[in-house]
């Protein structure tokens, strides 16, 4: 039976600053982090001062854009979560690549500091509730925790791809098989709505990630089926756009 505090928590979501969650938004997710991970290595692939470059200054930009809304635009926020999967890509590559840092090690980094985020955040504001994101504060924590995520999801994903070899294909089925626990979870006992959330928000990154690496990446490199990375990218970027589109006239008419 939902609690009142749960109806309470639902009904605040009516005046958050972000995405509220439904259908839509986990479709919207999953696309931005699989764009976010064919783009940042497509960048990468023609020049990595170039994807470094890019990656800096369009999340300092869609950030900015969406900091500065002080309530939900489909199109600020869905621009603002892209910038943060081609950053958070990078960033976990760059580890990886730049300072040889095992995936297991990278892993292991950044789910300590996603948790620390969400230490602080609670800490500082009595709660991590992703339907409460009401004010400067508890939104930078939010973005914070977003970040986190992404750079926790794409190193957990390489991890299941490249260090224990099971491919991209079959990484995608594993963490969608794993995706099902916080939803039958959620369904089952109709408590821990927060903590449901954000374990099913950490594996679409790998879940969305694994798709397009499979579809990107030369078969010899974890059986994909070489299509590349830019193209990939642009199919995505379209895709992704014609869903915000659908986010921001179904927002209208709410």
């Amino acid at each position: 039976m939902t609690t009142v505090s749960s109806r309470a928590e639902r009904a605040a979501t009516t005046t958050s600053w972000v995405a509220p969650v439904g259908v839509l938004f986990w479709v919207l997710k999953l696309t931005t982090t699989a764009f976010g991970e064919a783009a940042s290595d497509g960048l990468a692939g023609i020049s990595p001062a170039l994807a470094v470059l890019v990656g800096v200054v369009g999340l300092a930009a869609a950030l900015r854009w969406q900091l500065r809304t002080h309530g939900y635009v489909a199109e600020r926020y869905w621009t603002a979560v892209a910038a943060v999967a081609v950053f958070g890509t990078m960033l976990a590559d760059g580890l990886h690549v730049a300072l040889g840092l095992t995936y297991p090690f990278t892993s292991t980094l950044y789910a300590v500091a996603t948790a620390a985020v969400f230490v602080m955040w609670k800490r500082s504001e009595g709660t991590i509730s992703i339907h409460r994101i009401d004010n400067p504060r508890r939104e930078r924590f939010y973005w914070a925790a977003v970040m986190c995520t992404f750079a926790l999801g794409t190193a957990v994903g390489d991890l299941t791809a490249a260090t224990l070899g099971l491919g991209f294909f079959p990484s995608a089925l594993l963490f969608g098989a794993m995706i099902l626990i916080p939803a039958i979870g959620w369904q089952l006992t109709g408590r821990h709505e927060i903590g449901w959330f954000w374990c099913a928000y950490v594996l679409t990154r790998p879940l969305g990630a694994s798709f397009a690496d499979g579809f990107a990446k030369p078969p010899s490199f974890g059986h994909g089926l070489g299509v590349g990375d830019i193209p990939v990218a642009g199919v995505l970027g379209a895709l992704l756009v014609a869903l915000v589109l659908l986010a921001r006239r179904h927002r209208s008419l709410s």
